[in-house]
């Protein structure tokens, strides 16, 4: 009985200070939220070469034959290794059929 009680307590409590967060920008409807913080973490993200072809949501070889096809895919390298800038590479994906 007594973790039960304090399980109450502690959800009440974390539920007021999410409910005071909230209200603190009732009337401002342009104030960043969580999710915008979010986004403006991934524009500054790396992703790995081996781990592109998750992001961009195809097999390892089709992500390696469309990043030999394509030179002029966002990247960088940094001491031998390639990384792709995330949100120039989402860009680049969206504007890669028109």
């Amino acid at each position: 009985m007594e973790w039960g009680f304090i399980f109450v307590a502690v959800g009440i409590a974390v539920a007021g200070y999410f409910i005071g967060d909230g209200l603190k920008n009732f009337k401002n409807p342009n104030a960043k939220n969580l999710l915008d913080s979010l986004d403006e973490e991934d524009e500054h993200e790396l992703i790995k070469e081996n781990d592109v072809h998750y992001f961009m949501g195809i097999s390892k070889e089709d992500a390696k034959s469309l990043i030999q096809e394509h030179s002029d895919i966002p990247h960088i390298i940094i001491k031998g290794k390639v990384y792709y800038p995330k949100e120039k590479l989402r860009k680049w994906l969206l504007n890669l059929g028109e």
